[in-house]
């Protein structure tokens, strides 16, 4: 996650989380809390997001997968992912069908990414004046929300100074 940048309206430490081992033992908690289980195998998988940095497709996950364990069935990493999902311990981002870790993942949330399209970096935009101007411009056309992730496609600061 070291290359996913934050703009929160939070000044409070704690309502994010930068680390990969932070960011595994958070959701921990969070799993406890909820009384759900973070098995061994949805611990390595969340943990090889939380390491990636940037977005990671389901392939690249079942390959590391595979190096790292000998073997792995694709239906487990598929079930693993659907549980991180749910729980809203990671983000799918369908533009490029992969996966990054959530910064909250405590609470849940909608949030707008940046995405760069040159090194595949994503900034996750966090607060909630995006989602919230989504959410109301759409119920005012009369459409019910379920969920929302928003892309935006570009170039990120350093790729486009190069």
């Amino acid at each position: 996650m070291s290359k996913t940048a934050h703009a929160h309206d939070c000044t409070s430490p704690e309502h994010h989380v930068h680390d990969a081992g932070g960011y595994l033992q958070a959701v921990g908690q969070a799993c406890e809390a909820r009384g759900v289980r973070l098995t061994p195998l949805r611990a390595q998988v969340l943990g090889l997001i939380a390491e990636a940095g940037k977005p990671v497709k389901a392939y690249d996950l079942l390959d590391s997968m595979k190096a790292l364990n000998g073997t792995s069935a694709p239906p487990t990493v598929y079930r693993a992912l659907d549980f991180l999902l749910e729980q809203g311990f990671i983000h799918r981002l369908a533009s490029v069908n992969a996966f990054v870790g959530c910064h909250h993942p405590n609470e849940p949330h909608s949030v707008p990414f940046l995405i760069c399209d040159q090194c595949q970096a994503a900034v996750e935009l966090e607060g909630e004046r995006i989602p919230r101007l989504l959410d109301a411009q759409a119920k005012a056309l009369g459409f019910v929300p379920r969920a929302q992730t928003l892309e935006v496609h570009g170039l990120c600061a350093a790729c486009s100074a190069a």
